[in-house]
């Protein structure tokens, strides 16, 4: 899988254009991402990411930022042994791509904000 182009509101995945909130998981499947709370990632917001035994989440939180993961989220990454890295959804593109490769990874990304 590759992501391309994003911008505000919308990114490539293997050159498919998406405009809503998407999770990229390690077999391939693109979904939708909804949040309990929009700008506020739950645990219970990672169910299908966790469903699949990743490695690494890499959650990109927004065009500047404004999504937060909540303190219970990382604790629970930590305690399954799950490496998180939040950034910019610029930069979380980035990073999948480079890392997606090497380990088991699911990209969660907020397309505006």
């Amino acid at each position: 899988m590759r992501l391309s182009e994003y911008r505000f509101g919308s990114v490539k995945v293997d050159g498919v254009p998406y405009t809503e909130d998407i999770q990229v998981l390690p077999d391939g499947a693109v979904k939708s991402w909804w949040r309990k709370e929009g700008h506020r990632v739950l645990p219970e917001d990672l169910k299908e990411a966790l469903a699949t035994d990743p490695e690494l989440i890499i959650i990109g939180t927004g065009y500047g930022g404004r999504v937060e993961v909540a303190e219970e989220t990382k604790r629970l990454l930590e305690e399954r042994g799950i490496e998180l890295l939040a950034l910019k959804t610029s930069e979380a593109v980035e990073a999948y791509n480079e890392l997606s490769p090497k380990r088991r990874a699911c990209a969660l990304l907020h397309l505006t904000c």
